[in-house]
């Protein structure tokens, strides 16, 4: 058996322009532009480089784009009266704070301050409650992905079995309540899972976001399991001269797509999912505050 590969570029581009589609209907019915602000603070390569693909993408979809770039020694107190400007601004329906802040701002605090229905991450602590008792909420963006991909592969889940590995609150947690909302039988497993192997074995869906390369191999996995890979690891790779990285899952792609039915590699999978979700999480605040009707096939 040789698995299908779910080809997440294909299908984010495919989400990105169901959210263009609805945002010309928001101007054009209704003379409203989706705005998305997004919050940087101090100059992290890695968050610059997120924060510029955001940008772009949130223009290219017709939606208007807010960057706050503030020094690193921003105090919390400024930080904190940005997002109360942006939480009164009717013309923003987004708000992102780039994660990881500099060490003296509290995260907790940040994420909450942003008002729920502008939390376009899905972190804020009443999204997250609102999520586990099954209630209409803002939802991560990758679990969010996730979820769509499973769906166009499966198309109901209903009643099948599901593990998840890896308890984070920014994807295992979620990816988790999202399952059950769609009735799967759902594991959450950890490292410290006895007989991890066993309980990754008896599932339809795998999704993995334990953050370790290549940790769950191909005798793992279920024949014909829906394998979902949220890991992204850099390993060296002196193959390809010296001081050369490569990208790998939490999977081993080479053994696993041998057994599964179908699975996402890395990269390609899901990482361009979780920006195409970010704009679909902006539209849906948007149709939300306005009480329009939501996008279709862009929520959970």
């Amino acid at each position: 058996m040789s698995a299908t590969i779910i080809d997440g570029k294909a299908f984010a581009l495919k989400v990105r322009g169901k959210v263009a589609d609805h945002v010309a209907r928001l101007k054009a019915d209704h003379g409203i532009t989706p705005g998305l602000a997004v919050v940087l603070v101090g100059s992290d390569p890695a968050s610059e480089v997120y924060v510029r693909s955001k940008g772009k993408a949130t223009n290219e979809a017709g939606m208007k784009s807010v960057e706050h770039r503030l020094e690193a020694d921003t105090s919390e107190a400024d930080l904190l009266r940005l997002i109360d400007d942006l939480n009164n601004d009717v013309t923003i329906h987004g708000i992102l704070v780039q994660l990881p802040l500099p060490d003296h701002l509290n995260e907790d605090l940040v994420i909450n301050s942003i008002n729920p229905a502008k939390d376009v991450d899905g972190f804020h602590i009443s999204n997250v409650g609102l999520l586990g008792t099954g209630q209409k909420s803002m939802v991560p963006c990758t679990p969010l992905g996730c979820l769509m991909m499973l769906r166009e592969q499966h198309g109901s889940l209903s009643g099948l079995d599901a593990v998840v590995i890896g308890r984070s609150n920014i994807v295992g947690k979620p990816m988790a309540q999202l399952l059950l909302g769609d009735s799967c039988t759902v594991t959450i497993a950890h490292s410290r899972t006895k007989d991890l192997a066993e309980t990754v074995r008896r599932a339809d869906i795998v999704v993995a976001a334990v953050g370790r390369p290549e940790m769950v191999p191909g005798d793992w996995i279920k024949p014909g399991a829906t394998v979902i890979d949220v890991g992204i690891n850099r390993l060296d790779a002196p193959e390809r001269g010296e001081g050369n990285t490569r990208l790998v899952g939490d999977v081993n792609f080479a053994s696993a797509s041998e057994v599964a039915g179908a699975i996402t590699p890395v990269p390609g999978g899901v990482g361009p999912m979780t920006i195409a979700c970010l704009l679909a999480n902006t539209v849906t605040a948007c149709s939300r505050a306005n009480d329009l009707d939501e996008p279709e096939g862009l929520t959970a």
